[in-house]
């Protein structure tokens, strides 16, 4: 099941406070500046620094195409 898109327009980074990128398909949150992933488990947003994964640059390279490729927006506009 998709995120609430009301729930999206206001999901930030809690590290940066920037907005992410979202991947419905992976249950990802991805904060492209810090190259920090944020998994989504039974629908919920798990938003803690702690628990967010770092990924290496072709991890990175990989989630900016895709977002590039199917249009995936940030989740606000900074």
């Amino acid at each position: 099941m998709a995120l609430d898109p009301q729930l999206l327009e206001i999901l930030a980074c809690p590290d940066d406070k920037g907005p992410l990128l979202y991947f419905e398909d992976e249950d990802t949150l991805y904060n492209p500046r810090l190259k920090r992933r944020y998994a989504i488990k039974d629908d919920i947003p798990i938003m803690l620094i702690d628990e967010a994964e770092t990924v290496d640059d072709a991890e990175h390279d990989r989630l900016l195409a895709k977002a590039e490729s199917q249009g995936i927006n940030p989740t606000f506009e900074a």
